[in-house]
């Protein structure tokens, strides 16, 4: 699944960091306004609780970083996917304090703003296969890290 709108396919890797960022500035408060006690709760069999769902988002900055830095260093990468129910399982988000959550995955979604920001143009069109899906560009890849943070934000903000 494709996050992001085609037409953003040109945008520049500093326009897709300050998008980032502010996503990153505009959530955190309505993220500081839910209580621990709605973080926690799932809204039906099956699904993500908020905590889960920004579990999930931490998960994909860990693993999306290693992607932008290791494909500046070369033109052609493969690189694992990652089991999204496994890792969010396997860290028991749902047992974390959510304020906690909220500062980890605010640090580090600043931190990977910087990051796209400065990546040189020149390597836009570098390919990356990630799992067994097709393969990519990093410029593909960086925007729809945001398009992946901007669905899931309005997941853990729908009402319960």
């Amino acid at each position: 699944m494709q996050y992001f709108d085609q037409s953003l396919a040109e945008q520049t890797f500093a326009a897709t960091g300050s998008t980032l960022r502010r996503e990153v500035d505009s959530a955190e408060p309505r993220l500081r306004g839910l209580s621990e006690d709605r973080a926690g709760r799932s809204p039906a069999a099956n699904k993500w609780s908020p905590k889960q769902v920004l579990g999930h988002l931490i998960d994909s900055a860990a693993n999306n970083h290693q992607r932008f830095i290791r494909l500046q260093g070369t033109d052609d990468l493969r690189l694992p996917g990652y089991a999204q129910e496994f890792w969010v399982d396997t860290q028991h988000y749902s047992e974390r304090a959510w304020l906690e959550l909220i500062e980890l995955w605010c640090a580090y979604n600043r931190h990977l703003a910087h990051v796209i920001a400065l990546i040189p143009e020149a390597k836009r069109h570098v390919y990356c296969q990630i799992g067994d899906g097709p393969r990519v560009t990093l410029s593909h890849i960086a925007l729809d890290y945001v398009g992946h943070l901007q669905h899931h934000l309005k997941q853990i903000f729908q009402p319960p």
